[in-house]
Parts: structure tokens; C-alpha cells; sequence
């Protein structure tokens, strides 16, 4: 009778859980060219075929910043189910863009986030990502900004002389009130591009070693018990290969973590997979993405969001 009753919920999970998965769609949020053309999807079930959604077409033009650019565009479902957006809002802004969205479709007026306006001399605010603690119902808002001589010295190329990044955040409950921006994490190294995937206890944190000479543009790990950190600044070797890499974003699918990243030399994609966040498999030649896709973020939206979406 124990092991009848065993198998039956066993088997009920196991319909629930395939149910549960079959009710959710993978989206990836991305920019085409410079990004004056604004919000890109494409969608996946599997994590591997990616197609354009709605034919490519742009589902929100940029307002905001002085080159009115939406680069690298990322996106998160927030605590209240609406969906939060920030974006590089231009190559020289100390601001950055944000916007929100209960569908995807239509979106709220678009907002300035002043993260380094008070810090005259600083050249960038790039490539924003925002990420929820639910333990302390804050959002995170972090990016990679250089100021000339705050941080510690790297090797220079005449093509990114006087680049030396590092990441910074603030903090938020509403999107209205914003806490004042702090280090985040702070290498020895140039840094960029930072995204933050939960799994189990830990916080890891996938960031790209930007350093110019000699050369390094991979993609590297640290990890935090917290999502605020901090992050320990001896990160992992380089998980990406012998190419230039920039723009990580992280999701589980079953059980492996899937890394996709720009290969922007190549003017490719790539991707990569681990099931322990040390060895780590190219998936490069497997996946399929659409022409033209740039930094982006991968994230889950329900069945319903997503019908609505193509619909539209």
C-alpha cells in the first residue's frame, strides 16, 4: 500500500512539474546595431533554438539620454509581477534608462536614473542589470562605470586609453527612491558586465575581465552567500574560450546552468553549460540565435505573457 501511494505521487510530480515547465517560456531581451531601434525578443522552450519574435520588430523606441540608444536591455519580473527594465541609455551618460511593463507590450514612461551624475569626471554608466533580494526585498541595480583615477591601475591600449572600469549599485523598493550609489565589486582588474544568477545558497556573480593588455575580454565567476555581496574579487579562470566575450546572462534549465554570451568580434553568439559552475561545456555549435542579437538578458515569462506578446 506504502509503495502504491509512493509511486502515485511520484508520478503526479513528475505530470506537475512537466505541466509547470510546458506553462513557461524562455524570452531573451536584446538590442540590434547601435540600439536606436530600441527592444528586441526572441523566445525558446528549450534554451538552445532561439527565434524572433513578432518578426523582429522593435517593441519599445529609446527616449532617454543623450544618444537616445536602448543597449543591452535588461529585464527581471519583479516582486509586484510587473516587469523592470534598465538599459544603456548612451556611450557618455552618467544616467540610465528604466521603464516598466505589466505585459511586456505596454510599458510605463521612461525614466532617467542619475547613477553617477554626481560624479563629474565619470565617463559611462554601461550595461545595467537589475536583480531582486527577496531576502531583503530590495532590488539591486548595478553597472560598469570608469572614473578616471579612482581605481587601481591596468595596462593601457591606445583604442581604450583611460577605460578602467569597475561596478557600482543602488538600491530600490519602488523605482522612485534610490539609495546612493556604492562600490559593488571592485577587482584589480577592468570589469564589465556584470549579471547575478541565484542557485541554492549562493550568489554568483558572471562578469567580464575587461582588460586591454594583455588582452583578456572573458567571462569569469565569483560567488557571495548574499546577494548584495560581497564578492570576492579572486575570481575563477576564464569560463568562456580562446574568443572575446562580453554580456553574459545566466538561466537553469533542468539540470544545468546555461551561460550565453556576445562573441562581438565574430559578431556571433555563444554559449556555454555547467552542471557545478566549475567545468563548463560549448554549446556554441548547438544553439541557434537570431541574426544580429547583442547583449541581452534571458529571462521566464508564463504562457499567458507570452501568447499576448506574439499576438499583439
Amino acid at each position: 500500500m506504502k509503495k502504491s501511494i509512493f509511486y502515485l505521487v511520484l508520478f503526479f510530480t513528475i505530470v506537475y512539474s512537466k505541466t509547470q515547465a510546458q506553462d513557461k517560456v524562455l524570452l531573451f531581451s536584446y538590442f540590434v546595431d547601435n540600439g536606436q531601434d530600441g527592444l528586441h525578443f526572441a523566445s525558446s522552450t528549450d534554451g538552445l533554438t532561439w527565434n524572433v519574435v513578432k518578426n523582429g520588430k522593435s517593441f519599445l523606441k529609446p527616449a532617454v539620454g543623450k544618444d537616445k540608444l536602448m543597449r543591452d536591455p535588461c529585464i527581471i519580473q519583479g516582486a509586484d509581477g510587473e516587469f523592470k527594465m534598465v538599459w544603456t541609455s548612451g556611450w557618455n551618460d552618467r544616467i540610465i534608462g528604466y521603464a516598466s511593463s505589466k505585459d511586456l507590450i505596454n510599458w510605463s514612461e521612461q525614466q532617467a536614473i542619475p547613477v553617477m551624475e554626481h560624479e563629474p569626471t565619470a565617463k559611462n554608466a554601461w550595461a545595467p542589470e537589475v536583480f531582486y533580494d527577496k531576502k531583503t526585498k530590495n532590488y539591486l541595480i548595478f553597472w560598469a562605470t570608469t572614473i578616471p583615477g579612482r581605481h587601481s591601475a591596468i595596462e593601457e591600449t591606445q583604442r581604450e586609453k583611460g577605460l578602467n572600469h569597475r561596478i557600482y549599485y543602488i538600491k530600490t523598493r519602488d523605482f522612485k527612491t534610490f539609495s546612493e550609489t556604492k562600490m559593488f565589486f571592485n577587482p584589480t582588474f577592468s570589469a564589465i558586465d556584470a549579471t547575478i544568477l541565484k542557485d541554492g545558497k549562493w550568489f554568483y556573480m558572471f562578469v567580464k575581465n575587461e582588460n586591454p593588455k594583455p588582452a583578456e575580454k572573458n567571462i569569469r565567476i565569483t560567488r557571495s552567500k548574499k546577494a548584495e555581496g560581497p564578492y570576492p574579487t579572486e575570481v575563477s579562470a576564464p569560463i568562456t574560450g580562446k574568443y572575446w566575450a562580453e554580456g553574459p546572462t545566466s538561466v537553469k534549465i533542468g539540470e544545468y546552468t546555461y551561460v550565453y554570451f556576445d562573441k562581438y568580434t565574430e559578431h556571433k553568439y555563444g554559449a556555454i553549460r555547467s552542471k557545478d559552475f566549475k567545468t563548463w561545456e560549448d554549446i556554441s555549435d548547438k544553439a541557434v540565435f537570431p541574426k544580429g542579437l547583442r547583449h541581452g538578458t534571458v529571462f521566464e515569462v508564463s504562457k499567458e505573457v507570452y501568447d499576448k506578446l506574439i499576438a499583439k
